[in-house]
């Protein structure tokens, strides 16, 4: 990819910011490509808000960020509507999903009941409130972080919560050089938070996730993701594989993939770039492999080990 591309512009800018993180920034671009949202997970203090903000600013769009508590509820999310006595008529009060990125900090912070105001805002774009419907603005795009669920005070996203994410990218700690840049980019700051300049228009964004949507893709490469979802069904650890719209999801995230690197088609190292993280959180482990401590990123691992790669 050359270095004047726009994406090649809207990764340098992230990987400035957010250092040590190259495989994050690449998996949360590709998300943005494919239209989907994006889960990042991990403890405390590794930049995920950080990375969230920076996505946003770097794209030039509005967001909005809400700390999800335990006390948060739906209407604090979505708004309600609100009754005028001058009018005499209720108007509705949006709320901070009205936004062009959301970023939902700590989403596993706070009950089932309220994480679930989020679901048809993110598959249908759009949210119903008081039995009216409200179409949400383009591009909406969700960018939620969580600690590990290890942590006290957390709540388990459901199943149905982490399907809407396209992918949930792990974040770990850093290499010492980038942390050792951290720190020194801090005592530069004089301690103030970093940030990124605006460095795409809004008019290229569209554009951008059409070519991705348009990526040429072989029968082949259709055949190896396909077989990839049906193993993950048979491995004996699994107790629910992937569905046909993991299948769906793997594609897309594919073919924003290849977008990305500057190609017009998608490649298996596409297609094995991006499994990891579109299928870990859709991957239910029987109990036995839970207590063995198996994870669903080895069952991955061991399964695009397994299946034949097309040439």
């Amino acid at each position: 990819m050359s270095s004047g591309t726009p994406l090649s512009r809207l990764t340098a800018a992230l990987e400035a910011t957010v250092l040590g993180q190259p495989h994050v920034i690449a998996d949360l671009v590709t998300a943005f490509l494919a239209r989907g949202h994006v889960l990042l997970e991990g403890v405390p203090g590794v930049a995920k808000t950080l990375t969230a903000r920076s996505m946003a600013s770097a794209l030039g769009l509005a967001f909005t960020r809400v700390q999800f508590t335990p006390d948060l509820m739906p209407s604090d999310i979505l708004g309600t509507n609100v009754f005028h006595p001058a009018d005499n008529a209720f108007r509705l009060m949006r709320g901070p999903v009205f936004t062009e990125v959301l970023v939902a900090d700590e989403i596993n912070r706070t009950p089932p009941k309220t994480q679930a105001a989020l679901l048809e805002a993110m598959e249908e774009r759009q949210v119903t409130i008081d039995g009216v419907t409200h179409p949400l603005p383009p591009p909406f795009f969700v960018v939620a972080t969580q600690n590990p669920l290890e942590l006290e005070g957390t709540y388990p996203l459901p199943e149905a919560q982490l399907d809407r994410f396209l992918m949930r990218v792990r974040v770990g700690y850093p290499e010492a050089v980038s942390e050792m840049a951290m720190l020194r980019g801090f005592h530069q700051r004089e301690g103030k938070p970093a940030t990124v300049d605006r460095v795409l228009e809004a008019t290229v964004l569209e554009e951008l996730q059409l070519r991705a949507a348009r990526v040429t893709c072989d029968e082949s490469i259709l055949s190896y993701v396909v077989t990839l979802i049906r193993q993950t069904r048979a491995h004996p650890r699994i107790r629910l594989g992937a569905s046909p719209r993991s299948a769906q999801a793997v594609l897309a995230a594919a073919k924003a993939r290849a977008a990305l690197k500057g190609t017009d088609f998608v490649t298996p190292d596409d297609v094995k770039d991006v499994v990891p993280s579109v299928l870990n959180h859709r991957l239910l482990l029987k109990a036995e492999a839970e207590v063995e401590g198996v994870t669903a990123d080895e069952v991955l691992k061991q399964t695009l080990e397994q299946v034949q790669v097309p040439r």
